[in-house]
């Protein structure tokens, strides 16, 4: 893949460098959107948020009705391992956003798990979106 290929983002509705991870991106979306009925209107890409005191841009936050976030989603390049490294960046970018469920994903390996009282459960079903 050479860098001057682009993709037409639905949700920032621009196009894009097609890089590995904006390729997981888009078809995360796209698995979300049309196998889970996840609406395009609640996902938000790319935003900027603070960690501590630095600033990092989250991949997909999937909202619920009432705008809330309701899934954080941390996306990799196929080439990248999805380890405990992957979790701890996801979990330090959920400590400000609190969306109930993280998932993990290169395409080939997603791991998803649910953020309760006693710590993170990993799950298996993707949760219907409230």
């Amino acid at each position: 893949m050479t860098n001057n290929q682009q993709i037409f983002d639905k949700i920032r509705r621009k196009y894009v460098a097609l890089t590995p991870e904006e390729e997981v991106r888009q078809l995360t979306v796209n698995i979300l959107n049309k196998n889970f009925n996840y609406p395009l209107t609640r996902f938000s890409l790319e935003a900027q948020i603070n960690v501590g005191q630095r600033k990092k841009r989250y991949d997909i936050i999937v909202r619920d009705s009432q705008g809330e976030p309701f899934m954080l989603v941390e996306c990799k390049a196929k080439s990248v391992e999805i380890n405990e490294k992957t979790f701890l960046q996801a979990s330090a970018y959920n400590l400000n956003l609190n969306a109930p469920y993280i998932l993990l994903t290169n395409s080939v390996t997603t791991l998803l798990f649910h953020k309760t009282p006693q710590g993170y459960i990993q799950q298996t079903t993707i949760p219907e979106l409230l």
